[in-house]
């Protein structure tokens, strides 16, 4: 059987090894601070490269979304505005505050969060909204943020699938209030685990900074709430390199994605991934959806498909909203988002990354055409 076609396979190269041996011969492995020199450099390289004043480096993209909630002084009896078709880690960061998410549907075609659905589920306990990237393709951001600060709350984009999107020609990271990534070893740049933060506001950042070393202000003196949330010198090296890395890893998987489309455009049974005017799709993900399915026929195709050494994945089956935690302890037992729901029984994700070369390409959309037929 051909070798299995990961969903999602790191780069890693020379030149990474090379720059964790640099980190280890130093002896300076991580600082107190959460601002070692390495940390410090790839920070400012991460700022420049989204066009954002700040970039705050923390230990993972979950850790990036608490702490910015932290940061805006989230808390119990908030609410947060969120989708429920994320990973489970953007609704946990809500809840580790002691707030409440609320879900919101999605958009058919995108499978982000609809802005016409926001509306109706703000109270005045709402004090953000979480809009999440998905696949690689950017949120609809202008309407949000306009929704929003009417209602005097703050926008967090969790941009953990889309590094490199570019929304209206402004780069993702530089058009919400706070920004949040993850460099997880599946992502399309990695540190092995770890995340950032990006906003142009000095207030958020300089509170972001105190929030990742215990609450902090300066050495044994906590000011506020706060965690170990630091990023060490080992992922931050990672991170330098990588990031050198990032236009060429984006051009690969854009490479692919189009000769993806190009060969399955014409199943009748699938609809492929758009990516809308003005928005410029990373490419972490290249999701299909299978028209009229139910989950049982959608996971025969995977499974037949892994069969053939295709790592074919769904993301996601089971809503946040749906999960046993949510319905059960959050109060979500008689919520229902169709769009959602319908995507979830639907979709599922094929392998475009960096490694898949255009033989692997072709091979996938073969096996595609073979087990939609």
């Amino acid at each position: 059987m051909k070798d299995m076609i990961k969903i999602n396979d790191p780069c890693i190269g020379k030149e990474e090894i090379e720059a964790v041996e640099e980190v280890l011969k130093s002896g300076i492995l991580t600082d107190k601070s959460g601002m070692g020199p390495r940390v410090l450099d790839f920070e400012r390289r991460y700022s420049k490269y989204v066009g954002a004043r700040n970039a705050v480096a923390v230990s993972s993209g979950t850790a990036a979304l608490h702490a910015a909630l932290l940061s805006i002084d989230i808390k119990h009896e908030d609410e947060v505005v969120l989708p429920s078709f994320t990973f489970a880690a953007t609704a946990n960061a809500v809840a580790l505050t002691g707030a409440t998410p609320v879900f919101a549907d999605i958009d058919k075609d995108t499978y982000t969060i609809k802005p016409e659905t926001i509306e109706g589920l703000l109270s005045r306990n709402t004090k953000a909204i979480i809009a999440v990237d998905l696949y690689g393709l950017p949120v609809d951001l202008d309407p949000i943020l306009e929704i929003a600060h009417h209602h005097d709350a703050v926008v967090i984009e969790d941009a953990a699938q889309s590094h490199g999107g570019v929304y209206k020609n402004r780069a993702i990271g530089s058009v919400a209030d706070i920004t949040c990534f993850s460099f997880y070893g599946t992502k399309n740049m990695t540190t092995g685990e770890g995340g950032m933060i990006t906003t142009d506001d000095d207030d958020y950042a300089s509170t972001l900074r105190i929030v990742r070393t215990h609450g902090e202000e300066r050495p044994h003196s906590v000011t506020r709430l706060g965690c170990n949330y630091r990023m060490s010198e080992i992922a931050a090296a990672l991170g330098i390199v990588q990031l050198e890395k990032l236009p060429s890893f984006l051009e690969k998987r854009r490479r692919n994605s189009e000769m993806m489309t190009q060969q399955l455009s014409t199943l009748g049974k699938l609809v492929v991934p758009m990516e809308p005017e003005g928005l410029k799709h990373s490419w972490y993900l290249y999701t299909v959806r299978l028209r009229g399915a139910n989950a049982g026929k959608r996971n025969k195709i995977v499974d037949r498909l892994e069969s053939k050494g295709i790592a074919a994945t769904v993301y996601y089956e089971n809503p946040v909203h749906l999960q046993p935690m949510y319905r059960e302890t959050i109060g979500q037992k008689k919520k229902t988002l169709p769009e959602t729901e319908k995507a979830a029984r639907q979709v599922f994700s094929l392998p475009i990354h960096p490694k898949v070369c255009p033989e692997d390409v072709t091979y996938i959309a073969e096996n595609v055409k073979k087990a939609t037929a």
